[in-house]
């Protein structure tokens, strides 16, 4: 399978990945900033915002950046986060995928983020400062 090099940009915050109950009100702080996701499941809400927005108090996985695909895509496209997972997967870094109707985002925590960058532009993907 030919894999398609991507191009990136990085977010400038940093995020956290917040768990609440599933039956949650959506909390204003986690619907606020440039990037957010929110995801209700029957198991909870999960909540994707700007670190800065979240309270000490609230059960969070803290530290991750975040890199955007920016090379436009169709639906009908096979193999994107492949693409980037299977570079990091052998970099031995973890990652969390978040797409949206456009593109992909890809969170790694902040201690891997220069591995990964050099992990994915080494697969052939380029990285925009």
């Amino acid at each position: 399978m030919d894999i398609r090099k991507l191009q990136m940009s990085p977010l400038l915050e940093t995020f956290a990945i917040c768990h609440l109950d599933p039956d949650s009100v959506v909390p204003a702080w986690g619907a606020s900033g440039l990037f957010f996701s929110i995801t209700r499941t029957p198991e909870e809400l999960s909540v994707i915002c700007p670190e800065a927005n979240v309270s000490e108090l609230v059960r969070a996985n803290r530290g991750w950046r975040c890199l955007k695909v920016d090379t436009p895509m169709n639906f009908n496209e096979i193999g994107i986060v492949a693409s980037l997972a299977v570079p990091l997967a052998e970099a031995g870094l973890s990652i969390f995928v978040v797409s949206s109707y456009e593109t992909d985002y890809l969170l790694i925590k902040g201690k891997d983020f220069d591995a990964a960058v050099k992990a994915l532009t080494a697969a052939g993907h380029e990285i925009l400062k």
